[in-house]
């Protein structure tokens, strides 16, 4: 049995993808000069996250988030047993390794986490209710910002008013704005999130020492239920398609694209009631994007207007076969309390405190796992994006690149230099250098994007611990030394595949392999759907679908939570599901036991 995986010095780029390392900063990726120490480190690709190749813009998200994750862990409220993650890029995908706490160094820090993590949790609501002011109040910081062309002339008005700046001053301060809103903007995504998985991981430290043997998925079953606003947007979509249902609305939507649809329904009474129900929906609900909003390349619904209308659609099929379409809340709300109830009893007196307090804390603080998702990554982002692609216009405007999406070809640091040319030859009355020489290195990074996107990224590097232990990194991701090991030896695993018992049921049933969400409307009711990985705006499709199957993710992780809520079984951190299973085959997926067996290759 192999030990351990290739080294990334060792990994070699696809063909035509020759200096890819100079499309990122230097300090995400490996040197060469320090081989011996990142050989030392067990390296996780975390497809999780980000899946796909980064533009080397994009990389500003990786670079941002893992930045502030670490800080809040390291320096902030030190836990215990876990510092911050070490990430690099490497042939165009994110590699994590997660930096634990010598243990001679853990019980130093359980006092000071107590304090800090005991003052949030004792003030949880206080504190959340300030951090939703806070994001508003990024979020409507960046709505205000603008980019507009330099104009011909400065305006007569700020010669008469003394302004002693020009145009080109508030272009280059409006993005370096943006980009420090977009910092701030992570720090504020894991001001909780971290507090949010220790209480979990507290409480399902109890159960596990309280309840030999327990399962994971038992644990996870007691904390299930949680009403977030990441399931607003699909909640939304549903009651679009009862109200078509209930003033007649149906017909219309169901016969015409959105365009035509929002017409004929503005001539009828029933229709504009559902017309202003559509627009009522939008804001802030439809800044939901279909991917995670870690690419500029992500498609947001308030802008693809057409993806949420497709899933109302759907719905008010399903609804017309006589299908429910409402998520099973009560049913897994009962199942959580008869669980809950079941293993309180078991405990004496003394420990049923014990037990109450860390599941009641747990209950409080967990919703926050996935509610930022919708504030930070789907709602805040979308608006980053925007107004990126709107700088990125007024480059297109000045000749310096054909499409806006040429801009994110470029690092951050990169745009303001860019941005200086732009300026500098305003100023001067001749033309600016970019037009004449972006074009050739905007085609040369392309053609390296676009061969590191021909390769799949490998799952590991270097040699795992014999055992992994570090909490964030088996909950959240599914690392563990079990599925570690079924990496290093999948031809060893036939037709079975073994992952995270992440949400209960069997059955069986067609494969469906997705890639990416453009392909979602390929699923057909009843298949099954295997991915790398799902993103919570793909709820909609799950009235379609009997079960998931993800290469990554662990117990916490968002398509774990999801399927959990929405009733679905679903085994994650399977390692490579989507490449060694096929689109046809028949499979059965066993939630509860997280184990995926292909029972009939496809013809």
């Amino acid at each position: 049995m192999a030990q351990k995986f290739s080294s990334p010095y060792d990994h070699q780029a696809p063909a035509g993808a020759e200096g890819w390392q100079d499309l990122y900063p230097y300090y995400m990726v490996f040197q060469d000069n320090l081989r011996s120490d990142e050989e030392a480190k067990f390296f996780f690709c975390d497809s999780q996250h980000w899946p796909n190749v980064f533009k080397p813009f994009d990389a500003i998200t990786v670079e941002f988030a893992v930045k502030c994750l670490g800080q809040y862990n390291t320096r902030q409220w030190l836990i215990p047993p876990a510092n911050g993650i070490d990430f690099k890029i490497h042939n165009g995908y994110c590699y994590m390794s997660p930096v634990g706490v010598p243990p001679e160094q853990i019980g130093d820090r359980v006092p000071l986490f107590m304090e800090r993590a005991g003052y949030y949790f004792q003030n949880w609501n206080d504190l959340l209710a300030n951090w939703h002011k806070k994001v508003d109040a990024v979020i409507a910081e960046m709505e205000a910002v603008t980019f507009e062309p330099l104009p011909d002339i400065i305006p007569m008005d700020w010669v008469t008013q003394g302004v002693g700046l020009d145009p080109t001053y508030h272009l280059i301060g409006n993005y370096n704005k943006m980009i420090d809103l977009c910092y701030k903007t992570w720090m504020y995504h894991f001001e909780f999130l971290n507090l949010g998985y220790a209480a979990y991981l507290d409480f399902f430290g109890f159960c596990k020492e309280a309840f030999p043997g327990i399962p994971d998925l038992a644990i996870a079953k007691m904390v299930q239920g949680v009403d977030s606003d990441l399931f607003r947007p699909d909640d939304e979509l549903r009651k679009l398609a009862k109200l078509a249902l209930a003033n007649g609305s149906a017909e219309v939507i169901l016969s015409h694209n959105l365009t035509d649809a929002l017409a004929q329904l503005a001539q009828t009474e029933g229709g504009q009631a559902w017309v202003a129900a559509w627009d009522g929906a939008k804001y802030p609900w439809f800044n939901f994007t279909s991917g995670n909003g870690f690419y500029s390349t992500d498609k947001y619904w308030i802008e693809h207007l057409d993806i949420p209308f497709g899933y109302v659609q759907n719905y008010i099929q399903q609804l017309q076969a006589g299908q429910s379409i409402d998520r099973p809340t009560e049913a897994i709300a009962a199942e959580r309390d008869r669980i809950s109830g079941e293993y309180r009893d078991a405990l004496d007196e003394a420990a049923q405190g014990a037990f109450d307090g860390k599941l009641g804390l747990a209950r409080v603080v967990f919703p926050y796992v996935e509610n930022h998702n919708f504030y930070i990554e789907h709602w805040a982002m979308s608006v980053f994006w925007r107004k990126m692609r709107d700088l990125a216009n007024v480059f297109v405007g000045a000749g310096f690149f054909a499409d806006a999406n040429d801009m994110f070809y470029f690092r951050r640091e990169e745009i303001q230099n860019l941005l200086f040319d732009y300026g500098r030859g305003w100023a001067m009355g001749v033309p600016a250098i970019g037009p004449s020489y972006l074009p050739a290195e905007v085609a040369r990074r392309k053609a390296i994007v676009d061969a590191l996107s021909t390769a799949p990224p490998k799952p590991a590097f270097n040699e795992p611990p014999a055992v992994i232990t570090e909490p964030f990194t088996i909950m959240l991701w599914g690392i563990t030394t079990e599925s570690v090991q079924g990496w290093l030896n999948t031809s060893e695993s036939g037709n079975q595949l073994k992952g995270m018992a992440a949400s209960p049921g069997t059955v069986e049933g067609l494969a469906r392999v997705i890639n990416n969400p453009d392909e979602l409307g390929q699923l057909q009711q009843g298949e099954i759907l295997v991915t790398r990985v799902t993103a919570p705006s793909w709820a909609p499709v799950f009235g379609k679908i009997k079960a998931t199957v993800t290469d990554i993710g662990g117990m916490m992780s968002h398509a774990a939570i999801v399927c959990r809520e929405y009733g679905l079984p679903a085994v994650t951190g399977t390692g490579s599901a989507s490449t060694t299973i096929k689109t046809g085959d028949r499979i059965r997926v066993n939630g509860g036991q997280g184990e995926v067996t292909i029972l009939e290759a496809a013809a």
